[in-house]
């Protein structure tokens, strides 16, 4: 039974909240909580009966350490209301870092110059030895060295968007709308309320944000044309939880740093890159981000391949899958029982890393488009809020 809208508190006011937010992942979720803690009223809608999209289909990984520049700052604010968030919301997050596994020395000499560049403590270089006791390996065979990445977190996936999604229902100002597609909208009147036509009824609020990930271009086809947003599909799997493994960091490898901007910003990433090709190209030709992270459970999420296009074939290659997998293998020294394969889809653009953009008075689209949505979401939530509303002051 669909929820009814809650009460006006005064009779001087139409608005059903100060803020709408379209999109229960968790860009939109870091919105809504945000603008909680910041004493707002906020209705959260989103057209599935539960969150399945990207927030859900992912490592769990905060990818904290590895940014770099703008991306890098909104990292460390994401990171300090992810900790907060943990504790209010009640979802498992770890501080454990990421280990970067280096199987040659181009491999290392790429971490040795990012540690370079960072405070003590924060890019923390291993010798061999340790950094095969960090992944649980039974030996060192095959790796050179590698580096802990402190600031990077994990939460479960599978568990952390209903969670927090949970939070915000329950919260006294804050109220979470399922199986509720929005289906237009219209910008703020004389009266300053922003109309959000919805598959459930009219709602109206002071200000509206959009966070449906890929899917701008159901709603403005024009703006996901401008930012060139493509679909990014992903295919991942899960392994049975492998005994004796207790894998706290996230594990990362030579292709993770061909993909994360703090590692390609150094002297030796063109070197590494050209190395990958010539010993493993077919990791390239997939597009591979080989890495792994530990569920509560115990169970082993790895991956991941990516391919891009306006729409997504649901097939998927069996042939990258075993790539993928048989790296996992390799990297962990154990063999691996899958027992889930899946395709996740994020947006992605060559433009820039995210689009926030105000298509009507009152009404701002908000998309991470490149693949580290659980890394910048608060950041990015942060600095929306404050842009529109300056201000509001972020009590978290």
């Amino acid at each position: 039974m669909p929820q009814t809208l809650p009460e006006t508190p005064t009779p001087v006011t139409s608005f059903d909240a100060d803020l709408v937010v379209v999109g229960a992942g968790i860009v939109g979720l870091a919105h809504a909580a945000l603008a909680l803690n910041s004493g707002l009223r906020v209705i959260v809608i989103d057209r599935d009966h539960e969150a399945v999209g990207a927030s859900v289909r992912n490592f769990g990984h905060a990818c904290i350490t590895a940014q770099s520049g703008e991306l890098y700052e909104m990292a460390q604010v994401s990171r300090r209301h992810w900790l907060t968030m943990a504790s209010r919301a009640g979802f498992w997050l770890a501080e454990s870092g990421a280990v970067v596994v280096a199987r040659t020395a181009t491999e290392l000499a790429v971490m040795e110059e990012l540690s370079a560049t960072r405070e003590p403590g924060q890019v923390v270089l291993l010798d061999a030895a340790e950094t095969a006791t960090r992944i649980g390996r039974p030996d060192a065979d095959g790796i050179h060295g590698g580096a802990w990445l402190r600031d990077d977190l994990r939460v479960d996936p599978r568990t952390t968007v209903a969670k927090l999604a949970a939070w915000v229902a329950e919260h006294e100002r804050g109220s979470v709308r399922w199986n509720t597609a929005a289906l237009g909208f219209e910008a703020k009147n004389d009266g300053g309320a922003v109309t959000i036509r919805t598959s459930r009824g009219i709602l109206r609020a002071r200000q509206s944000v959009v966070c449906v990930g890929h899917d701008i271009d159901y709603l403005w086809p024009e703006l996901a044309a401008e930012h060139q947003i493509e679909r990014c599909s992903l295919q991942m799997a899960l392994a049975a939880a492998p005994a004796g493994l207790d894998l706290a960091p996230a594990v990362l490898t030579a292709t993770s740093m061909l993909r994360y901007p703090a590692f390609t910003d150094m002297p030796s990433a063109a070197r590494l890159r050209d190395e990958v090709l010539a010993s493993s190209p077919e990791l390239l030709d997939i597009v591979a981000n080989v890495m792994c992270t530990q569920r509560p459970d115990g169970t082993v999420i790895v991956g991941d391949s990516h391919a891009y296009s306006l729409a997504v074939a649901p097939f998927l290659e069996e042939d990258v899958s075993r790539v993928l997998i048989q790296e996992q293998v390799d990297l962990l020294a154990r063999e691996l029982t899958i027992t889930q394969r899946w395709q996740g889809v994020y947006a992605s653009s060559a433009v820039g890393p995210y689009l926030v953009r105000e298509v009507e008075p009152g009404v701002t689209v908000v998309s991470v488009t490149s693949g580290v949505g659980m890394t910048l979401s608060f950041g990015l939530a942060e600095r929306t809020l404050g842009a529109f509303v300056p201000a509001l002051q972020l009590s978290v």
